[in-house]
């Protein structure tokens, strides 16, 4: 069955719009779990945001299930994710102005280079995780770095309004999911995921994980975050595996 994980970024961004120290990541991390979230997602950013290195180090000590932790493939991020050691690495792009993650991390051209990044978190028995858009070219580059997972970018179908641009960009990540499929690696789906474009996954097998967090911590702002999480699993569980 497809799993659940939440990214709980956006409680970190609530608390710092007033530099203070409520609402509590790790509080909403424990409630998630409890709710049957399968992991937990940080992106700690180099401009540091809104998840903060303290955030990261106290989720990793206390989470009780699985941590993913997204970022940039930096030097700095390589030594924090070697010393907490998530479960996860997910490689994303970032970009200083943007709101959120714009798109998929270029990996062709750069095969070597992250594969070299790669290994020693791998020696360290991390999973790594590609950001990319469901373009075939990238999908490619990303199973040539031997990474055992590939997240497809999910924020274009998302973003999309016209029913023609929705059919296209969907039907780019259904082919982006099939390629990747058959390349071998492990497939997960992100960004701009809600409680209704995501029934559009629901007959398409072979999807390990959704990670989700902008709709399910607005959802909770009103509902509660053990019912925005049991929410978004009831849907999940309805999904082929």
């Amino acid at each position: 069955m497809p799993q659940l994980c939440v990214n709980i970024d956006h409680v970190a961004t609530l608390r710092n719009a007033r530099a203070g120290v409520e609402p509590e990541p790790i509080t909403a991390m424990a409630m998630a779990e409890l709710a049957g979230a399968f992991g937990i997602i940080v992106h700690l950013r180099e401009d540091r945001r809104h998840i903060v290195d303290r955030d990261v180090v106290m989720i990793r000590d206390c989470t009780n299930t699985r941590l993913n932790l997204e970022m940039a493939a930096t030097e700095e991020m390589q030594a924090i994710a070697l010393d907490i050691k998530p479960e996860t690495v997910c490689l994303v792009p970032e970009k200083r102005a943007e709101l959120t993650t714009e798109g998929g991390l270029a990996v062709t051209g750069r095969e070597e280079e992250l594969k070299a990044y790669m290994q020693p978190l791998w020696d360290a028995g991390i999973e790594t995780s590609l950001f990319v858009d469901a373009d075939p070219a990238q999908v490619e580059a990303a199973a040539a770095t031997g990474t055992q997972i590939v997240e497809i970018h999910t924020g274009h179908y998302a973003d999309a309004r016209s029913l023609d641009t929705v059919k296209a960009e969907l039907g780019k990540v259904l082919a982006g999911i099939k390629l990747a499929q058959d390349l071998g690696l492990k497939v997960n789906l992100g960004h701009g995921l809600n409680y209704t474009n995501i029934f559009a996954f629901k007959d398409v097998p072979g999807i390990m994980e959704y990670s989700i967090g902008h709709s399910i911590i607005s959802r909770a702002i009103f509902v509660g975050m053990d019912r925005a999480v049991g929410d978004m699993l009831d849907i999940i569980r309805t999904f082929k595996d």
